[in-house]
């Protein structure tokens, strides 16, 4: 399949093991929720997504490109949003737009296309000139997700893209990006501890101490999915 295809990853930190043999896909068009707390090994599982280093065992397609073997055709069908915000304060919303398609190869008139195109999707056109630094956390957020699709990739990585927004700006960032995985095919990796970002359509990957403990589609929604969540983890030992 194309989207995301993750087999048997494991990971160690010296003696510590991050990821013992996660295994999960993402289709085209669909979001997926990794579920977990704080520590679970959601952001080393990214860093292994984005060739920031490489796993002990396992293999990692994107867009039918093994990240290992073919790292520059996996990254260039990848965007990202790590959970720490990287866009220059100091420029506009368009010349970091502008700086990052230098860095994907986009020049000239493509890239101001490019750019364009991906800020209309995220409703952020209207705000090309402002300063970064001017920007909410919401509007900083959304910039990051335009920025990261102005190559058109084929999987879309998202690493608590939420973390110290507010509720209502929380709920139309997910809202938008389950948008975006609908109407163009988007493979969608969502990580969260959240369950209030989680939708009955997605799929779900819960993670906790670096193993997958349940996948699959929503099992339960709200104040049910807190619980059931809670029970899993509590299960595994805290």
């Amino acid at each position: 399949m194309t989207g995301l295809n993750v087999e048997n990853i494991t990971h160690d930190w010296g003696a510590k093991r991050a990821l013992d043999a996660v295994s999960f896909s993402v289709a085209p068009g669909q979001f997926c929720a990794l579920l977990g707390p704080n520590g679970a090994g959601k952001s080393t599982l990214f860093g292994l997504l984005t060739r920031l280093f490489t796993p002990r065992t396992g293999r990692i397609e994107i867009a039918g490109h093994d990240v290992s073997r073919e790292p520059l055709g996996a990254l260039s069908k990848t965007g990202v949003v790590f959970q720490q915000p990287t866009l220059d304060l100091d420029l506009s919303v368009w010349r970091n737009m502008l700086y990052f398609a230098g860095l994907h190869g986009i020049t000239g008139r493509a890239a101001r296309l490019a750019a364009s195109e991906a800020l209309d999707r995220l409703g952020m056109e209207e705000r090309a000139r402002e300063r970064v630094r001017d920007l909410n956390g919401g509007h900083r957020r959304r910039l990051e997700i335009a920025r990261a699709l102005m190559h058109r990739p084929g999987v879309l990585l998202l690493d608590e893209p939420t973390v110290g927004l507010d509720a209502q700006t929380r709920s139309d960032l997910v809202a938008h990006v389950h948008g975006l995985a609908r109407d163009t095919g988007l493979a969608v990796l969502w990580a969260t501890h959240l369950t209030d970002e989680i939708w009955p359509i997605d799929q779900l990957v819960v993670l906790h101490k670096g193993r997958v403990l349940e996948q699959g589609e929503v099992p339960v929604t709200g104040a049910a999915l807190t619980a059931h969540f809670l029970r899993l983890t509590e299960s595994e030992g805290a």
